[in-house]
């Protein structure tokens, strides 16, 4: 993978509370990277620095080959678009757009043709003339990304951008950003402690834990073959089930563990993956605490007696709370 973006061994501290733990990371041009973790595991912190907004003790940055470590935000050739849409209430919609490119003394023809290029491509045509009072949230949020376009700079940086819509509208602009990102070639950090976002949007994602990187790979890397448990109990919902080896039957062992019955050692389940059975069939014994029917599945809450588990079930399924069970997997 080519370099557009690195950190090497990059680390911030306030007062002696670390923010961001001697990270080393690299991102390719264009690749839409999520940085995913808990309030307080470092995320907005290490886009802040990308940013210039905050400056590393110790570490260094570079761009497209540059370092720019101590270079200041206006150099650095990004854009950003944050939780909060920072959006002037007296200008219009267009106003508000071009305002970067007006300050930057930018000409009026190109100021034109690139706000006709934002516009459409934020879905925001016949807008132009509103104010931000009269806008939806959905469509303050598509202003300040089309502010974030028409800037034409290479990386764009987004610090929970979708966090004050509600959840028909996180998915709507979820969908405009990525289809957005994949037309101009941006390459875009996104910071958030949705899964589901993460999930859904990243070419690749970076999940970080007390200042560190936890993990880092594909969507796909990380359901199949989480690296830590946090990795493991991070990332799916509901969360994969972990139980102690010791107390599965041999049967429902993984086949590539060498020392699976070892004390300590964990067997990480999907919940898609099990399914209840008979109380009289081999499995994993269990007690149904409950179960949710959600339209397309039915989540069944089973009480293990090592552990709680959540197993999904595809469709309507009705189970008795106090049932003794069954639990098998492949």
């Amino acid at each position: 993978m080519t370099a557009f973006l690195r950190l090497e061994n990059v680390h911030k501290a306030w007062g002696g509370v670390v923010g961001v733990d001697g990270i080393d990371l690299t991102i390719a041009r264009g690749e839409f990277t999520v940085l995913l973790g808990p309030s307080g595991c470092g995320k907005s912190t290490l886009l802040r620095l990308v940013a210039g907004l905050e400056a590393p003790d110790r570490g260094r940055i570079f761009i497209d080959g540059k370092d720019v470590t101590g270079s200041p935000p206006a150099s650095r050739g990004l854009s950003m678009v944050f939780q909060s849409y920072a959006l002037f209430p007296h200008l219009s919609v267009a106003e508000n757009i071009v305002f970067g490119l007006r300050v930057r003394g930018v000409a009026k023809a190109e100021r034109t043709e690139r706000l006709a290029k934002a516009l459409a491509l934020t879905g925001l045509n016949g807008l132009e003339h509103r104010k931000p009072a009269e806008l939806s949230g959905g469509q303050r949020q598509r202003v300040a990304l089309a502010r974030a376009v028409i800037a034409d700079h290479p990386i764009c940086l987004m610090d929970e951008p979708l966090s004050n819509l509600d959840a028909k509208l996180r998915h709507s602009v979820r969908q405009d950003i990525r289809a957005m990102q994949r037309e101009l070639g941006m390459t875009v950090i996104y910071v958030t402690h949705d899964q589901t976002e993460a999930m859904g949007m990243a070419d690749r994602i970076v999940l970080l834990n007390a200042g560190r990187v936890e993990q880092s790979g594909t969507p796909a890397d990380f359901y199949r073959s989480p690296a830590t448990i946090f990795a493991a109990t991070f990332i799916g919902s509901p969360p994969m089930a972990l139980l102690p080896a010791n107390s599965i039957p041999a049967a429902l062992q993984p086949r590539r563990a060498a020392q699976v019955s070892q004390a300590g050692t964990l067997v990480g389940v999907r919940p898609e993956d099990m399914r209840i059975v008979s109380d009289r069939e081999q499995g994993v014994r269990a007690r149904i605490a409950s179960s949710e029917f959600l339209g397309a599945e039915t989540l069944v809450y089973l009480d293990m007696g090592t552990a709680e588990i959540v197993a999904r079930v595809a469709g309507e399924a009705t189970f008795k709370a106090g049932a003794s069970v069954s639990v098998t997997w492949p």
